[in-house]
């Protein structure tokens, strides 16, 4: 059974490994002329995902490449006494088991696993996906396969050929999300610092194996902001508009911007789709469920969501209905609670008035005062609040590599 994935991220390459596991015949496609190496920014995996990882045989290395970032300096926008947090108390908190990784390393960890036995096809793109699975490519010449997966992001070229227009599906919750790659001339190793004011957040982080470090905003409009997600130049514009005056290091970091080797720079939206599966398409991770970019812990569950989507295809024996069928129900409700959660976070992480800005400075200090015990103890009174990554079983679906191999 041949499968094509779009898309040579993170989701992607992950559904690459399970499905060649099972005994499938993958080709992945991607735009990018080589495997993305764009900077990138720090991401959580947290215990669901560490558990495939592991069964992936790539935890270890995973764990080696971890950021190592574990404390938080903040201060308030126009104050000058910080609040101090060691970061472990938090991930403690969150999940039983958590990695925080670079996701450039996160993808080419997967890459490599994957590349000795999947086909990879760079520097091309899907044009169309005709209803017997024939595929027409940018440059590529038109091949047949029995699905296609999109793997390809919040922005997906296979979700729009084959759904409609990402305006159908997109719900933006309210704020935006820029990443920076500059000199690390704070000397940070191991630590964030931010600032906070109203509406806009904004912090630099180093990380061990990175030479540079990032710097992150965060910000909210009260309307949505008008610009091409490809018009890399209006986005700079745009958030040097929302920055301005804010004082710490911003104006310092403001002058890379026009030398930086990376830049991302998008709104924080969810994606809301009743389903993620058509005929032999499916979506996977981003492209199909995004909870919103940097609050919803979209990494993991693209991770959770590969795993599942080749396991079910395996325990279908191919038949894509009734794989997809199940890969959504087993799915559905963890998509649905980190929707929820990424509303509240993407809230509670840009303060929106006087009183936000107050509220989340004091629970900084608190959460670094509280004994750790305690707070555990909290946030696992309810599976529907921060521990919500922890609270899917996965199954297991060990038997169908010895069936299929």
């Amino acid at each position: 059974m041949r499968i094509l994935i779009s898309g040579a991220s993170v989701a992607g390459p992950a559904l690459a490994f399970w499905l060649n596991k099972y005994g499938f015949d993958v080709t992945v496609v991607e735009r990018a002329p080589t495997l993305r190496k764009t900077g990138g920014h720090a991401i959580d995996l947290f215990r669901p995902a560490m558990d495939i990882v592991e069964k992936m045989g790539l935890a270890d290395r995973i764990t080696a490449r971890k950021t190592g970032t574990t404390w938080l300096t903040m201060y308030p926008e126009g104050g000058d006494k910080p609040v101090e947090l060691d970061l472990r108390r938090v991930f403690g908190a969150v999940s039983g088991r958590h990695v925080e990784i670079m996701r450039d390393d996160l993808s080419e960890i997967l890459y490599d696993a994957t590349r000795q036995d999947v086909e990879y096809v760079f520097d091309d793109s899907i044009t169309s996906i005709g209803d017997d699975g024939t595929v027409a490519f940018e440059r590529s010449a038109t091949r047949r396969f029995d699905v296609v997966v999109g793997a390809d992001g919040l922005h997906s070229n296979v979700r729009r050929l084959v759904f409609g227009p990402e305006s159908r599906f997109s719900t933006w919750i309210g704020a935006y999300l820029a990443v920076v790659s500059v000199p690390n001339f704070l000397g940070l190793d191991g630590r964030t610092e931010s600032v906070a004011g109203v509406g806009r957040l904004a912090g630099m982080y180093g990380a061990a194996h990175m030479d540079d470090a990032r710097a992150v905003f965060l910000f909210r409009t009260p309307e949505q902001l008008q610009y091409h997600h490809r018009d890399i130049p209006r986005q700079k514009e745009l958030l040097r508009e929302r920055f301005a005056g804010l004082g710490w290091q911003v104006p310092r970091i403001m002058d890379e911007l026009d030398r930086t080797p990376a830049f991302y720079f998008d709104s924080i939206t969810q994606l809301r789709l009743d389903t993620w599966s058509r005929g032999r398409v499916t979506l996977a991770g981003d492209a199909g469920y995004c909870p919103g970019p940097a609050v919803g812990g979209s990494t993991s569950l693209a991770v959770v969501g590969a795993y599942v989507l080749a396991g079910e295809l395996a325990a279908a024996e191919g038949d894509h209905e009734r794989a997809f069928a199940a890969y959504e129900a087993e799915i559905g409700e963890y998509v649905r609670r980190g929707r929820t959660f990424a509303i509240g976070a993407a809230k509670r992480l840009v303060p929106g008035t006087r009183f936000d800005l107050w509220a989340l400075l004091t629970a900084t200090r608190l959460i670094g005062r509280v004994p750790v015990w305690l707070t555990k103890a909290a946030t696992k009174v309810s599976s529907k609040g921060v521990r919500l990554h922890d609270s899917i079983t996965l199954k297991d679906y060990s038997a169908y590599e010895a069936v299929r191999q």
